[in-house]
């Protein structure tokens, strides 16, 4: 195979979540329908219009010592820690040149955040008008700016291939991992190391989300608020955490015998052209992405059993997305079961793509696909287009090679469309 286009594999998953401090326990939470979603406690919640959000099962600095922990925004603490856990996982055991398995030079890393530092660029500018410019941290610059997370992942592992931060909003988190696939395959890099990661549980932004009607009011049922293709879905939950992937060409990872979770297909990007904020209601930019995904792979429609569907629990952008589904696949959409796993994570916006990029590789692993929760009253135009998968946790095919998609869209229009498949 020339190496313009190599076959690209997944050798290693971490994430930390909602549901989880690790991939294994988020993946339990996701099987299990267990939603992340909690009353905020902070006291400045009490004077806001949503008062729920999914932090983190795990806080950052139970894994990271804390003089690291206060040089690093809390987006680059969460990437930092999904990546050690998808290093370790695939298997190296220290930084690339210490590991001998790992040319620095042939190794990248692309972190997406669809925000970057908000909260130490919001909290020191606190400390600027209340304690003065002496008070300001020094660190304050290399915590906010947005490529942080993947700096920081990069430093970690000893990254040179390059170092990357794609921001597309909530779509930034995929398009890392589309962009470190064509790293791969493009002849650049050997391994990339590649997700997304937010932290935005913040007041500030929670304000603006909600002032914009485009999060859950449901405050008095924290855990049933994230509710996509439900009749009475009115927003999505603010959710943060990282979910992060090891990516390899095929012959390295058979070269040193390594796991492999599946092969990452490709991606189809696309933009809708419409609206800064509203998606295409017919799903025309996502079934551009879906077509574009299927003209420059060779992924068999046929082979698609399985999507991770972006569904934030939104009235309009739910049903877009069903509906482009059906427009590309025809009548083949109705053997695939679909999954928004955001019912029980919360949106974590950058971080998204990052962590049902985990979510969508385990479910091809372990054939499994995970349910999507609180749909007491599905919405009629979403029962016409999809396969819903609902209440429980559904079995995928067992035999044969299936496929799997993971969908993430943004604000600005933007559209991207990863693909997976079994080994």
């Amino acid at each position: 195979m020339s190496p313009t286009n190599r076959t690209v594999v997944v050798t290693g998953i971490g994430a930390t979540t909602p549901l989880g401090g690790d991939a294994a326990s988020t993946w339990e939470g996701l099987v299990a329908g267990r939603s992340g979603v909690k009353p905020l406690e902070q006291d400045w919640a009490a004077d806001q219009a949503v008062r729920i959000a999914a932090p983190v099962a795990v806080e950052p600095t139970e894994t990271i010592p804390r003089p690291q922990a206060r040089r690093l925004d809390r987006s680059a603490q969460f990437a930092l820690i999904a990546a050690q856990e998808a290093w370790a996982d695939a298997g190296f055991t220290a930084k690339a040149g210490e590991d001998t398995a790992v040319d620095p030079d042939r190794l990248g890393a692309v972190i997406a955040s669809g925000i970057g530092g908000v909260t130490t660029l919001l909290d020191q500018y606190d400390v600027l008008k209340e304690k003065g410019v002496r008070r300001v941290s020094p660190h304050t610059v290399p915590m906010l700016m947005p490529n942080s997370p993947s700096a920081n992942v990069g430093l970690a592992v000893g990254a040179r291939a390059g170092v990357h931060t794609p921001v597309s909003a909530c779509a930034s988190g995929a398009e890392a991992i589309g962009y470190a696939i064509e790293m791969i395959r493009s002849g650049r890099a050997d391994i990339v190391v590649a997700g997304g990661t937010e932290a935005a549980i913040h007041p500030l932004p929670i304000a603006a989300f909600g002032n914009m009607m485009a999060m859950s009011k449901n405050n008095e049922n924290p855990q049933g608020a994230s509710r996509p293709y439900d009749v009475a879905r009115d927003g999505f939950v603010l959710g943060e955490g990282a979910g992060v992937v090891v990516l390899e060409s095929a012959e390295h990872a058979a070269k040193r015998g390594a796991r492999v979770y599946a092969e990452a297909v490709g991606q189809g990007i696309s933009a809708d052209s419409h609206d800064i904020v509203q998606p295409e209601p017919e799903g025309r930019g996502i079934a551009h992405a879906l077509q574009n995904l299927l003209d420059r792979t060779d992924l068999d429609p046929a082979e698609i059993m399985h999507v991770n569907a972006h569904a934030t629990s939104t009235p309009a952008g739910d049903i877009a997305e069903l509906k482009a589904l059906r427009k590309v696949f025809g009548d083949d959409a109705d053997h695939i079961a679909v999954s928004a796993t955001k019912s029980m994570t919360g949106h974590l916006l950058g971080g998204a793509g990052g962590v049902e990029t985990v979510a969508t590789v385990l479910a091809l692993y372990h054939r499994v696909a995970p349910p999507t929760i609180n749909v007491e009253n599905i919405d009629p135009e979403a029962e016409a287009n999809a396969d819903v998968v609902r209440g429980e946790a559904r079995k995928l095919p067992v035999e044969g090679r299936i496929a799997a998609l993971n969908d993430s869209f943004g604000f600005g229009g933007h559209n991207v469309v990863l693909a997976f498949r079994t080994v």
